[in-house]
């Protein structure tokens, strides 16, 4: 029942924050914010799984960001992940192409939790039409809990609309 109650509310918090930001994009000085969406393959513990969740971005100029994701994973005792990450823009000669790194710390809610881990990696977002992008993300870092450390994988997509 405790892990219930804590889910909901962390969902509630999740979409708070989101909701508070969409209305506030406007007043962020032109500073671009970014709302989507991601989903693809997960594997926790060696065990696989498909996650799906809102994200959220907010670049603090040209190249930097800070973001926030809030992702459900289907393996057994359905692990949530909620996950503040920096990431950093690399060149690209192409401008419909975007690259990038990231990293960043999560806490996971899942058999007893929470558990906090770490997330490295990078992708490339895709320019589709005018402020949307398809992204293609991997993500790779341990989980520290129950005084074990397991290792995350996520190989996923997705879809996010920029606001300038």
């Amino acid at each position: 029942m405790r892990l219930k109650y804590l889910k909901a509310t962390l969902f509630i918090c999740v979409m708070i924050l989101i909701s508070s930001a969409t209305i506030n994009a406007q007043s962020m000085s032109g500073n671009k914010f970014v709302l989507g969406g991601r989903f693809g393959l997960s594997i926790l513990d060696g065990s696989a799984g498909l996650q799906l969740g809102p994200m959220g971005q907010y670049y603090i100029n040209s190249n930097m960001s800070i973001g926030s994701e809030f992702n459900i994973n289907t393996q057994g005792g359905t692990p949530i992940e909620w996950n503040g990450s920096f990431f950093y823009d690399l060149e690209s000669s192409r401008p419909n192409i975007q690259p990038y790194l990231d990293g960043g710390m999560s806490l996971w809610f899942y058999t007893g939790g929470p558990y906090f881990g770490l997330r490295f990696g990078g992708g490339v977002n895709f320019n589709v039409a005018p402020n949307i992008d398809i992204p293609a993300d991997i993500q790779i870092g341990p989980v520290f809990g129950g005084g074990t450390t397991v290792f995350y994988f996520a190989l996923t997509t997705g879809i996010r609309y920029s606001m300038n």
